[in-house]
C-alpha cells in the first residue's frame, strides 16, 4: 500500500501533479520543474520531506555503537552539531547514507533515506548485540519540511525564528510558536534549513511558510526540482549513485572518512584500502557538448570501449546545459577535460568530464 504523509491533502489542494516515490505518493510538481528549480536558487522555496525516515538512537553504549556502523568519528562530533555519514556494509558497500545529529548526552538523531529505513533498521538492529543501546523509529511521528533558497534565512526570521547556527547545526525552536528541531541542512546546494515538527502540526506549519512567504515569493517545490537542485550541487541519490556494491571511496566522498579513526567499523578494511589506492570505479561529472540528455542506465564509451554507466543526468535548469553523473573505471586517463560519449538512442553523443559540483554551492554558512 503506497504511503502517505500528513500533508499529502495540501498538496492535493495545491494542484501538484502526484506520484509513488520509495512507496509514498509524493508531489513531483506543482507548475513546472524548472519554475520550481529557479525558485530555490533565486528565492526560497518549501518541500515536504516528511517520507524520510527519522531514527533516535540512545543508550550509554549509544557512541560505541554508531562507531561500529559508520566510518565517520561520532566522538568528535559536538553537541547539537551534524555530520554526514554512511551506512556500510561488511564489504564496504553503502546500505544508506545518513545525517547524525547529537541531540545531547547519549542521545542522537539518525536521518535515513525514504527507500531504505527498514534495511537501516534491520542492520542497525543486527549490529547492536551485546551493546546498551536503544534503536527507536519515530519516522511515523514526524513530518519533515525543507526552507530552502537565499531568502530562507530572512523568511524564517520573520515567523519567530530566534535561533542563530551554522550549517550542519541542529536546535530547538518555535516558528509561530510552533514547537519543533531545526537544522541548518538541505538537498538543494542553496542556504536553507529543515525543520522537523511532530505530525499534529505540520499542516498548521505548511500553510504559514507559505503564508509569510508571499512577501518573499516562495512557491512549494516538488520531487522533480529537488531532483534537478541536487544533481547541479551533484549531491548523491541512493539507488542511483550509491548502492550496496559501491563503496564512499567510489562514489567520491574520501573527504567524509577520517583515516585516523581507531575503531572499527564495517568494510573498515576495504575502506582504508581504497583510500590510499582508489576503487574499481570512481564517480565522474559530465556535461554534454550536444543537445544530447544523458539519464539513468545510458552507457559510457571513450574510444569505443564501454567504460561505465550514467546514474543520474537531465537538463541543467541553471547553466542552460545537460548535465550527469557517472561511474566510470578508474582509469587515470579518465580526467577532467578528457572527453568520452554517451550512448543515447543507438547513438554515441560526446560529453566532456567536468568537475563536480556543477555549479557553487551557497550551503556552507558561518556565524
Amino acid at each position: 500500500m503506497t504511503k502517505e504523509t500528513f500533508l499529502h491533502d495540501k498538496h492535493v489542494q495545491l494542484g501538484a501533479r502526484m506520484v509513488d516515490f520509495a512507496g509514498w505518493h509524493m508531489p513531483v510538481q506543482y507548475t513546472s520543474i524548472i519554475e520550481e528549480h529557479k525558485t530555490v536558487r533565486e528565492n526560497v522555496g518549501v518541500f515536504d520531506v516528511s517520507h524520510m525516515g527519522e531514527v533516535f538512537v540512545s543508550g550509554k553504549d549509544s557512541l560505541a555503537f554508531l562507531q561500529k556502523i559508520v566510518p565517520q568519528d561520532i566522538s568528535k562530533l559536538a553537541y547539537e552539531k551534524a555530520v554526514y555519514c554512511q551506512l556500510p556494509n561488511k564489504k564496504g558497500g553503502l546500505i544508506d547514507d545518513l545525517i547524525i545529529y547529537k541531540l545531547g548526552i547519549n542521545f542522537y538523531l539518525v536521518i535515513c533515506n525514504a527507500a531504505r529505513i527498514d534495511e537501516d533498521l534491520n542492520w542497525m538492529v543486527r549490529n547492536k548485540k551485546g551493546l546498551d543501546v536503544k534503536i527507536d523509529n519515530q519516522s511515523h511521528n514526524y513530518s519533515l519540511l525543507a526552507v530552502q533558497g537565499p531568502k530562507a534565512d530572512e523568511l524564517l526570521r520573520t515567523m519567530g525564528l530566534e535561533t542563530h547556527q551554522e550549517s550542519f547545526t541542529i536546535k530547538p525552536a518555535a516558528i509561530c510558536g510552533i514547537k519543533l528541531l531545526i537544522s541548518r541542512t538541505g538537498y538543494t546546494g542553496e542556504d536553507g534549513y529543515e525543520l522537523l515538527v511532530e505530525n499534529e502540526f505540520s499542516e498548521e506549519l505548511w500553510d504559514k511558510i507559505l503564508k509569510y512567504g508571499e512577501a518573499f515569493n516562495i512557491k512549494p517545490i516538488g520531487l522533480g526540482a529537488r531532483d534537478t537542485l541536487r544533481l547541479e550541487a551533484a549531491l548523491h541519490l541512493y539507488g542511483n549513485d550509491l548502492d550496496e556494491d559501491t563503496t564512499p571511496v567510489e562514489a567520491g566522498l574520501g573527504w567524509s572518512i577520517p583515516k585516523d579513526k581507531q575503531e572499527d567499523y564495517n568494510g573498515k578494511e576495504i575502506i582504508m584500502e581504497q583510500l590510499q589506492h582508489g576503487g574499481r570505479k570512481k564517480l565522474i561529472g559530465l556535461k554534454m557538448l550536444d543537445k544530447g540528455i544523458a539519464r539513468h542506465g545510458y552507457e559510457v564509451y571513450k574510444n569505443g570501449e564501454r567504460i561505465g554507466i550514467v546514474t543520474s543526468g537531465g537538463i541543467s535548469p541553471t547553466l542552460g546545459e545537460n548535465i550527469a553523473l557517472a561511474y566510470v573505471k578508474n582509469n587515470k586517463d579518465i580526467c577532467t577535460g578528457s572527453i568520452v560519449q554517451v550512448m543515447i538512442r543507438e547513438k554515441l553523443h560526446d560529453a566532456e568530464v567536468v568537475k563536480k559540483p556543477f555549479i557553487c554551492k551557497k550551503n556552507r554558512i558561518k556565524i
